[in-house]
């Protein structure tokens, strides 16, 4: 007997949209099933856009699912594109109806995404490869994980992920690329090709900073992650402005010198009235390859000073979250775009990663800005 439409609709809502990550039946992008009495099916597909770089990846999600289906004999994929107007409605369903100024969902009452603003004094601690095997180890685990690589000048996170795709853009909305299941977006990735520089002042960091949490769907992140660029300068307070509620993470060295400047940036939430979450020391010592001791490399207990001064600077406790050791294979598959908690999650440096992100991933999200449904009682 042939497939029933009902049962061709049922497998078609399997297929999720690899940019969405919602049901492309939900999504209207089922334009028409056409069932032969022979059991061949013919599934007409939207999408979003003309060029979708996921088109293959959807024709070849659309033809598994279809096929398991009894009674199907054969499926013919035909690909239509969405007109403007499909388009809006789509838009409006993913975001509502929102007015001229794009709100930043991750400061509305109802949003349970934590924040973390991944910091550092100065350059070459290993800022962005910390955050990109935090975000992989989060995502391994379950979490809906998100990475904005707000290091407008230094941009890395795309090739430390290797996230290859361009971001498709529906109307004025941004889908981000995916890769390891974790959501990115760069400046970087709508450069023209080639190792051109970003030349950007101020104010148009902090609108590009606007766009990458306002205009891009992140859908429902349980951890957003943003790696600033070292310092205190203009992202940084983009971040405290436009991200109130971000709980900063400082990346240090061992190394004094290294240590100080990463106090100064941890500092800056005295006065942005934000949360230091914690301290993770980076490179704090390299194993042996002889014996069991381990090599100092960058000196000793520069995170340890860290989070004490900032104990004392901001009056509330700063934990040292943990202490990475130096891997060569972190620093390959930043390069590879494999990170180390995926290829080699057992490696001592790996392990520690996936400490950090456990931890931070377990603590209690705060009650700021819920609705608690309390009301004065005479």
């Amino acid at each position: 007997m042939a497939p029933t439409q009902e049962l061709v609709t049922a497998a078609l809502a399997t297929v999720i949209d690899p940019e969405i990550r919602r049901p492309i039946t939900d999504l209207d992008m089922v334009k028409n099933i056409e069932i032969a009495p022979d059991g061949a099916v013919r599934v007409g597909v939207y999408l979003t856009v003309a060029g979708c770089p996921m088109k293959d990846t959807i024709s070849r999600d659309v033809t598994t699912a279809v096929s398991k289906v009894e009674g199907v004999t054969g499926v013919q994929i035909e690909l239509d594109v969405m007109s403007a107007e499909q388009r809006k409605t789509l838009q409006t369903k993913l975001r509502g109806d929102r007015g001229p100024e794009k709100e930043i969902p991750f400061n509305q009452p109802g949003s349970l995404t934590r924040v973390f603003a991944v910091a550092s004094g100065k350059g070459g601690v290993g800022k962005s490869s910390v955050t990109v095997n935090l975000a992989a180890a989060m995502a391994s685990s379950g979490l809906k994980v998100g990475i904005v690589d707000a290091d407008i000048y230094g941009h890395s996170i795309p090739r430390m992920l290797g996230a290859a795709e361009r971001p498709t853009k529906v109307e004025d909305m941004i889908m981000p690329p995916v890769a390891h299941d974790i959501k990115v977006i760069s400046v970087g990735m709508f450069k023209p090709p080639g190792n051109t520089p970003v030349v950007w002042r101020g104010p148009m960091l902090d609108r590009a900073l606007h766009q990458f949490l306002a205009d891009v769907y992140w859908g429902d992140l349980d951890v957003l992650l943003l790696d600033l660029p070292p310092g205190t300068g203009d992202i940084a307070i983009s971040v405290a402005q436009r991200l109130p509620g971000a709980e900063i993470l400082v990346v240090t060295t061992p190394q004094m010198a290294a240590a100080e400047v990463a106090e100064r940036a941890g500092s800056i939430a005295a006065q942005t009235h934000q949360q230091v979450a914690g301290v993770i020391e980076n490179m704090a010592w390299l194993p042996c390859p002889h014996c069991d001791e381990r090599i100092a490399v960058f000196g000793e207990g520069g995170g340890q000073t860290v989070a004490d001064a900032l104990t004392r600077t901001l009056g509330a406790r700063v934990p040292l979250l943990g202490q990475v050791p130096i891997d060569m294979r972190l620093r390959e598959g930043g390069d590879e775009g494999k990170p180390l908690v995926l290829t080699d999650p057992d490696s001592p440096a790996a392990a520690e990663l996936r400490k950090i992100a456990s931890g931070l991933s377990k603590r209690s999200s705060s009650l700021k800005g819920l609705q608690l449904g309390l009301a004065p009682r005479r």
